[in-house]
């Protein structure tokens, strides 16, 4: 994928102070302590979102993400355990301290931020809009009838009922066609049953990359402009301002491009 599409947002630094500091609750306990004390950071993800949290073919969960999640946990001095989450239920498993952190191509939205802290983004983004080779549709507007699917509880969904044309109401049935994974989402267009599917852009590219075998095509309309970050509790104050320090340490040292090459070369 070229880096002009997925720029590193690093260099706002600015950004770091403000985010991590913000929206504190009173009366709840910052984590940052006990993961330096038990010595485990645990990450949630959904681990069919390649290429930032999936499973390879022996079954490791690797992933651009993973491979900055894992440096941060090194500069902080802690292991980091991957836990696969339902993604629709990621900011319960949050709230309920079953993990520490969401780390899995997780965009910052409006919505997101009325329940969990962010870090500083990282990495931009787009939703964007694939249909088959042969197919008819080449603009947004050619969406209306059709049958579109994504993830539920994804970006994706928000970003199309975002829309300020209100498009998704003249969708087939008026309604996106949801899955619980985007495997399942890129099957279904596969398959025919479905007519388009609106992905992040990171995981759209990297899919279609590694199943050639199906022709598909990118419209050069899309659902909007959006920045990937790491979602904290609330509380959390101390934890997103290491997780601060270290991406910045990583951006600075050369480490975030490297790891970015990595995933992301052409």
């Amino acid at each position: 994928m070229k880096k002009t599409v997925l720029k590193s947002l690093l260099g706002l630094g600015i950004l770091t102070t403000l985010l991590a500091g913000c929206g504190s609750t009173e009366g709840q306990t910052d984590s940052y302590d006990q993961i330096i004390e038990e010595g485990k950071f645990v990450v949630g993800l959904d681990d069919t979102f390649a290429p930032m949290g999936f499973r390879d073919s022996e079954g490791e969960i690797v992933g651009f993400d993973i491979d900055l999640a894992n440096e941060v946990g090194e500069k902080m001095g802690v292991d980091v355990e991957f836990q696969s989450i339902d993604w629709a239920l990621k900011e319960t498993e949050l709230k309920s301290g079953n993990i520490d952190a969401i780390w899995n191509g997780y965009t910052i939205t409006d919505e997101r931020k009325e329940q969990v802290d962010f870090s500083t983004p990282y990495l931009e983004n787009s939703q964007i809009i694939i249909v088959l080779e042969d197919s008819e549709i080449q603009t947004k507007e050619d969406l209306k009838g059709k049958a579109v699917a994504a993830q539920q509880s994804s970006s994706a969904v928000d970003a199309i009922n975002a829309d300020p044309s209100n498009i998704v109401d003249s969708f087939a049935n008026g309604e996106v066609v949801l899955y619980p994974s985007n495997n399942d989402v890129f099957n279904d267009l596969a398959s025919g049953r479905s007519e388009a599917i609106v992905v992040d852009e990171t995981l759209g590219r990297y899919y279609m990359k590694q199943n050639a075998d199906v022709e598909y095509r990118v419209l050069e309309d899309n659902f909007g402009e959006e920045e990937y970050a790491v979602g904290t509790r609330k509380e959390d104050d101390k934890l997103t301002e290491a997780i601060n320090s270290a991406l910045e340490e990583m951006k600075s040292d050369g480490t975030f491009d490297e790891i970015y090459a990595k995933w992301f070369a052409e």
